[in-house]
């Protein structure tokens, strides 16, 4: 153990190097960091909500919605199939977790099976006396929900990293939660108005055969919806279901100016497939109202006063800049599959961080001169040189922290402060272990050596056993616990290469220079 070969030598001061190499960015502002050579590391460690501020949302995903809207594709499914095929019918709607229909003619009933059995062959169909039941079984339901769940994180992250936030944090929580945690956005009313609009969008004809006051008095046509404007006026629009063009298939959306009223509108394209239909539908239409919808409120219905071939227009209504580019956004970055309801809500100022970071600051400072303190006083010169290493391993942690891009929080600080007493801990069992081969009358040499020897499979055992629970608390825990797992688990790996190697290295260099006679222990 008191042997160092050369590359052991160059390898612990290339780690040491590189540990603050990663660091120094951290003492320097944001932004002056530019200002560094290219060839130097410019991370900054990642602050989390607790001490940069933020917002904390948990969202809950309405997967009822979900199987419904499936439910009512079935429906309108099976009104086409039953129709095309002249299949007379009544009764036809949604019964529980599926559709029912009764066939009004017997000698019908086994064809008309076999088209809603086409529909969705996993389900469950039952037949009583011409009355069809098409249930949706657990797998399928609990499928679709899932499903629903992992669309609508995707659609969040895009949606949230649309608006510039760094480092946001969203992630899945329970079966049909989805928890999202914003540091430092200056605007939390407005993620919450992102992720409360559900941005589904598509093109319909406005009903013009039948009046929309008759609809308001209850008599809605069928196949006809009755939906309000998105404006303030209190205008209501008769509908048509059938979705000409749907908002799936736009592939951007940006916010611009109307160049004739130079107001606010949005831009949009559509694939080929939706650029096909769009061109389709405005041509069959013409002179006819054309509504563009959004979560089943009207955006406006401008007259088709000649076919769009080019598959792009525009939106226009009673925008601001603001609200277009919100809208642009949306559209841009897909429709949630279902409503998102909001939970819970937490903000943090700023201010507050500020003093949790300042808190932890002074814990540490504290921490610091206290071991140093009792490392000197205790061990002398050995105490001196595991107070360096104490020094080094600060440096590596925050080294390491700006290499992974972790984000540290307020728990992970309560990991540091830990690992500052857990750092001289090697060193302690080290340095008594060379006290008792000093006392049972060893030269400094070999009580160095049988020291070190003797107390690594200790040193090894105790940091390995702790290392386990910390990536055990990582892998089960969440939020605050991990960011605690990670700084600790950092923590760990340096220390032990502090003090199995630097410290070591450094007392190896004294041994070898000053050949002493008596240990300053």
């Amino acid at each position: 153990m008191v042997y160092f070969a050369k590359w052991k030598m160059v390898l612990v001061g290339i780690i040491c190097l590189l540990g603050l190499s990663f660091a120094a960015p951290n003492f320097i502002p944001l932004n002056q960091a530019e200002a560094l050579p290219g060839w130097l590391p410019r991370q900054h460690i990642s602050l989390g909500l607790d001490l940069q501020g933020g917002s904390h949302l948990l969202l809950e995903v309405d997967s009822k919605t979900v199987i419904r809207e499936y439910l009512d594709s079935m429906v309108d499914a099976a009104r086409i199939e039953l129709r095309r095929d002249k299949i007379r019918y009544q009764g036809l709607g949604i019964s529980g977790n599926g559709i029912q229909v009764t066939i009004k003619d017997e000698e019908k009933v086994d064809e008309a099976r076999k088209l809603l059995r086409a529909l969705e062959r996993d389900a469950v169909l039952d037949e009583d006396d011409g009355r069809i039941v098409m249930t949706l079984n657990e797998r399928m339901i609990r499928d679709r929900k899932t499903a629903a769940v992992q669309q609508s994180i995707e659609i969040v992250r895009r949606r949230v990293d649309e608006t510039g936030t760094r480092e946001p944090t969203i992630q899945q929580q329970g079966d049909d939660r989805i928890l999202v945690q914003l540091p430092g956005i200056d605007d939390p009313e407005r993620i919450k108005r992102l992720l409360g609009k559900t941005a589904k969008m598509s093109f319909h004809l406005v009903d013009q055969r039948n009046s929309v006051e008759s609809a308001m008095a209850g008599r809605i046509p069928p196949g006809s919806w009755l939906l309000p404007s998105e404006g303030e006026d209190g205008r209501m629009y008769l509908i048509r279901k059938r979705v000409m063009v749907s908002g799936d298939t736009l592939i951007d959306a940006q916010p611009s100016t109307d160049s004739r009223t130079n107001e606010p509108v949005v831009t949009f394209r559509f694939d080929t497939a939706g650029a096909k239909r769009f061109g389709s539908a405005t041509s069959k239409n013409v002179g006819k109202l054309f509504a563009i919808v959004l979560d089943r409120k009207v955006i406006s219905a401008p007259v088709i006063r000649e076919p769009i071939l080019g598959g792009s227009g525009q939106i226009s209504g009673s925008f601001s800049f603001q609200s277009a580019q919100d809208l642009a956004l949306l559209l841009r970055a897909g429709a949630l599959p279902a409503p998102l309801t909001i939970l819970e809500e937490r903000s943090v100022g700023p201010g507050l961080g500020a003093d949790s970071i300042a808190a932890g600051k002074i814990a540490s400072i504290i921490g610091i001169i206290l071991v140093v303190v009792f490392m000197v006083a205790a061990y002398g010169l050995f105490g001196f040189m595991a107070d360096i290493a104490l020094i080094v391993n600060m440096v590596l942690i925050l080294g390491a922290l700006s290499f992974l891009q972790a984000t540290l929080t307020l728990p992970g600080i309560a990991g540091i402060v830990l690992t500052i007493g857990m750092a001289v801990d090697a060193n302690v069992l080290v340095f008594e272990r060379i006290r008792e081969e000093v006392r049972s009358g060893r030269t400094p040499i070999s009580s160095i050596d049988a020291g070190y020897s003797r107390a690594f499979t200790t040193i090894i055992d105790a940091n390995l056993t702790t290392l386990i629970a910390a990536l055990l608390l990582y892998a089960f825990g969440s939020g605050p616990v991990r960011g605690f797992a990670v700084t600790l688990s950092i923590g760990i790996i340096t220390s032990m290469f502090t003090a199995i190697m630097l410290t070591r290295l450094m007392i190896v260099i004294w041994l070898r220079r000053t050949k002493p006679d008596v240990l300053p222990l």
